[in-house]
């Protein structure tokens, strides 16, 4: 019989999550907390991190790491209100580096906390109704939805599902309680995990919900999605994707991205059951010896999707229908304002990197701080790194316009079509996996590929630039038209082909390339697509109509 990964036994023995966190919270002479309990603090909604560009200073001086904590809120569908906003934004310069972050999967997460303010930053987030839980780990983590504004009751609905869900997977231990917010201690034996059990799930799991014709939550990339169908403008059921995802480990053959599959049609009313059915086939059948090994895309991939669906229809007790017709025509967000069916106004404001920061020159803390101070509606953020001012009165458009002129919150929106919609994960210096620069570097990336684009004449034309770095793929690249993977420092895998809806991967075109060869490369395609495209013709499809990249395995044509 093969052999548990080592964190199964970390997590079945840590009597609902507990482990000996409280005791590592008090542990006075380091920064850090024991191994076991680092493992545990993730599915509490933190990570440990420790700052690169200082580690070898540091171990010179013979210090250990400066250790420091990454904390992610649960925030279904992205929305919070302004006073939640307010109390983030003093959290984040109290406690953390002074910024806020907005990640890919629609909620913030903050950097730079110390071990002695863990706890404390655990205790404001709660005061505003806002918690940590099952945000990172091997549970169902932050639920997305559509972030369009409110253009017909089905937008609505969508955001409530996911809260839904949301609610619905939250782990049942009060070890969260007992160790962040002084509950009662547990006397006795731990709680049972009616959905998860002793072990949690394999891996992590992603779900989200899109509401067509935007595809801004990227569905064929979650583990579990729903796309909602519509019928006279009401919410009619969904169809169910399962087994999408973007992690992969470079020098593995073994792994590999994988878009989701459409499984069938399901009611409204039973969303939950079946979701649940998804989650616990997982846990049952799901890779528990290999963690590059665990999600779930790679036991539908080994069992095939029938034999899924007969299981997941099993457990839920129904029937799937057939799907239904969809269409997708873009993931991208929508900038400027928005008028919604209630005749309140939405205003999409884009957030380079996601990264909320003052700077000089652009002062967005302070700026969306103001904001918040008289934003009577709530904010939206969006799968793609960005921010919507939402549910704003005809009569308070023209202060919030006041605001964003006078701080600049718009200057990152009056770029070029790539600039707008490009992602990046944080990557260096904090993240633990990052071989490359990511979110640092995309500035200096962006003016690079605007110029290029510009001496082809392709300046105003919309491309999907997307930038890691590492393979985990936390800013889903494996479905832009044009992604660099981080494969060492200043070295990356480039990624060409994806489409402009979230409905294709792309392809590994060049391996471990620097700057240069990027520019090169990048020069030469941008050249071809300028000179013979169709009208109208997506850099991404120009690549697949002309034969311009190598097939995958399993392709048609493919050697």
């Amino acid at each position: 019989m093969a052999t548990l990964a080592p964190i199964e036994a970390v997590k079945a023995q840590s009597r609902g999550l507990r482990g000996t966190l409280a005791d590592s919270l008090t542990d006075a002479p380091s920064g850090s907390l024991r191994e076991h309990d680092q493992q545990l603090l993730r599915l509490h909604g933190s990570y440990q991190q420790d700052d690169r560009d200082v580690r070898e200073e540091r171990r010179l001086q013979k210090l250990e790491p400066q250790w420091r904590f990454m904390v992610r809120v649960r925030l279904p569908a992205g929305v919070c209100t302004p006073a939640q906003w307010l109390s983030l934004d003093e959290l984040a310069t109290g406690l953390g580096n002074a910024s806020l972050r907005l990640t890919t999967r629609q909620t913030f997460q903050f950097h730079g906390i110390i071990k002695h303010d863990l706890k404390p930053a655990m205790q404001r987030i709660n005061a505003t109704l806002l918690d940590t839980i099952a945000t990172c780990g091997d549970v169902n983590r932050n639920v997305m939805a559509s972030s369009n504004p409110i253009e017909s009751p089905a937008h609505a609905e969508v955001a409530q599902c996911a809260r839904r869900l949301s609610e619905h997977f939250l782990p049942h231990t009060r070890a969260y309680h007992e160790i962040w917010l002084d509950g009662a201690k547990l006397d006795g034996s731990p709680e049972v995990e009616p959905i998860y059990g002793a072990s949690y799930l394999p891996r992590k799991f992603k779900a989200a919900i899109a509401l067509p014709p935007s595809n801004d939550v990227d569905i064929f990339t979650q583990d579990l999605g729903f796309i909602a169908i519509l019928e006279r403008g009401r919410l009619a059921g969904f169809n169910l994707t399962v087994g999408g995802g973007m992690g992969t480990t470079h020098g593995d053959a073994a792994t590999h991205p994988r878009l989701a599959e459409v499984a069938g049609f399901l009611p409204v009313e039973a969303l939950l059951e079946v979701a649940e059915a998804v989650v616990t086939t997982q846990r049952d059948f799901g890779d528990r010896t290999n963690r590059k090994h665990a999600r779930l895309k790679y036991t539908i991939e080994e069992r095939g999707l029938p034999w899924f669906i007969d299981e997941v229809e099993y457990r839920a007790g129904i029937k799937l229908a057939p799907a239904r017709a969809f269409h997708f025509d873009g993931n991208g967000d929508r900038f400027g304002w928005l008028r919604a069916l209630d005749e309140t106004w939405h205003r999409t404001l884009r957030v380079r990197a996601g990264r909320i920061a003052d700077v000089p020159g652009a002062p967005l803390l302070t700026g969306l701080r103001e904001i918040a101070r008289i934003h009577r509606g709530d904010f939206r953020l969006t799968p793609n790194q960005n921010v919507t001012i939402a549910g704003v009165a005809i009569d308070d458009r023209r202060r919030i316009d006041s605001l964003i002129a006078h701080f600049g919150l718009d200057l990152a929106e009056r770029g070029t079509p790539v600039s707008r919609d490009a992602l990046a994960c944080v990557a260096l210096p904090t993240c633990a996996l990052a071989m490359a620069e990511a979110e640092r570097y995309l500035p200096k990336l962006l003016t690079q590929v605007d110029a290029t684009l510009t001496r082809h004449g392709l300046q105003d034309e919309p491309m999907v630039l997307r930038i890691t770095g590492c393979p985990n793929g936390c800013a889903r690249p494996y479905v832009a038209e044009v992604a660099l993977v981080g494969k060492a420092l200043g070295r990356y895998n480039l990624h060409i082909g994806g489409d402009g809806s979230g409905a294709r991967l792309n392809v590994l075109y060049r391996e471990n390339i620097d700057e240069a060869e990027f520019l090169r490369e990048f020069d030469a395609l941008v050249a071809a697509w300028g000179a013979q495209r169709a009208a109208g013709e997506r850099f991404g499809d120009f690549l697949w109509r002309t034969q311009r990249l190598p097939l995958p395995s399993g392709a048609p044509g493919a050697a």
